[in-house]
């Protein structure tokens, strides 16, 4: 199977090597094999099973001698996962021609933010694929809330094992499609008790983290909207026997500090960061601030900027800008 973390070494491939004229495969052979063909080591296959769809891809593009290897081993596909840059690539076509490869044995599909699938289409996959368990497609801007309790409905009466459904992103869901939704997955999850929905974990989307929970969105008990909803982390919160309901919402109703993901009260307005998240008062003391505004980043931009949470300092991009701006000399037209 692909999983969804690992190393990313090979480049993308292209919309044309996706897209490929063969009707046999998805790609075209980049060389041709010598005359001499032997069947692929057995490692290589225990290779495959860890790396990302994309990186399938590219290595059947190898030689002939691959691409036959993988495209009929359907082990291979019985997990698919879909992520940038391949989801502005992926049509309906293409969707169909890559789940085909599973031979209706598809356990589960994830795509995300691949945003030209449809309805139609997610469709005939479950339809030839039954078994389908884990679901996701987050960020799917073409699929329906009415669709995807269609595609649900259809797999219970396949007698389906549906157990896990990732919707963040899709519009349009109302109370009425959860509860259908909820109707048809409790069934295989009764058993299961859901952990805390924590806002820290949001962008934590994989196979691999399973919090008990069937559906990903809920109902929210402030502005009754169908949205993500996330538990509190502060210990105060927890303990007290009425005070965790209170601050148990979506992140328009319910502040959250980007650090730990604990509530944020009206009483006490967030700590600004040079990154406009905000950060409850504990985690904004925590982090090296600028030398010339005295703001942090959060951990997850000061990762992606190289700024070490060890550092006793640095200079944001915002000031640093506003210096180069105050000492570029006027010109007169």
């Amino acid at each position: 199977m692909s999983r969804i973390t690992g190393p990313d070494p090979s480049p993308a491939p292209t919309c044309e090597s996706l897209h490929g004229s063969s009707s046999n495969s998805l790609l075209q052979p980049s060389s041709t094999p010598s005359s001499e063909q032997t069947d692929p080591h057995a490692a290589l296959f225990l290779v495959l099973g860890y790396l990302r769809l994309r990186e399938v891809l590219a290595f059947q593009s190898v030689c002939k001698l691959f691409r036959d290897a993988i495209a009929d081993d359907c082990l291979l596909w019985q997990h698919i996962t879909v992520e940038p840059p391949l989801s502005s690539k992926l049509t309906d076509d293409t969707l169909l021609r890559i789940s085909s490869r599973a031979e209706g044995k598809l356990k589960s599909l994830a795509l995300f933010h691949c945003c030209r699938i449809t309805d139609a289409s997610l469709l005939q996959v479950v339809d030839r694929n039954p078994g389908i368990t884990k679901l996701y497609v987050p960020g799917c801007t073409y699929l329906t809330a009415d669709g995807m309790v269609k595609v649900v409905k259809q797999l219970n009466e396949r007698k389906g094992n549906l157990n896990s459904l990732r919707l963040h992103g899709l519009c349009n869901i109302t109370k009425d499609h959860l509860d259908i939704l909820n109707s048809f997955l409790c069934k295989n999850n009764w058993q299961q008790v859901p952990q805390p929905s924590l806002y820290s974990y949001r962008h934590c989307v994989s196979f691999d983290r399973d919090d008990g929970r069937p559906i990903d969105v809920d109902l929210c008990p402030r502005c009754r909207n169908v949205r993500l909803v996330f538990d509190c982390t502060r210990q105060d919160c927890r303990t007290m026997k009425y005070r965790w309901t209170e601050c148990r919402g979506c992140f328009f109703c319910i502040a959250r500090c980007e650090g730990c993901g604990g509530c944020i009260d009206f009483e006490e307005p967030g700590e600004e960061t040079a990154c406009s998240h905000l950060l409850c008062l504990q985690c904004w003391l925590q982090l090296p601030k600028c030398n010339t505004c005295n703001r942090p980043y959060c951990k997850g931009h000061a990762s992606f900027l190289g700024v070490s949470t060890q550092s006793a300092g640095f200079v944001c991009q915002q000031c640093e800008e506003f210096e180069v701006s105050s000492f570029t000399p006027a010109t007169d037209n």
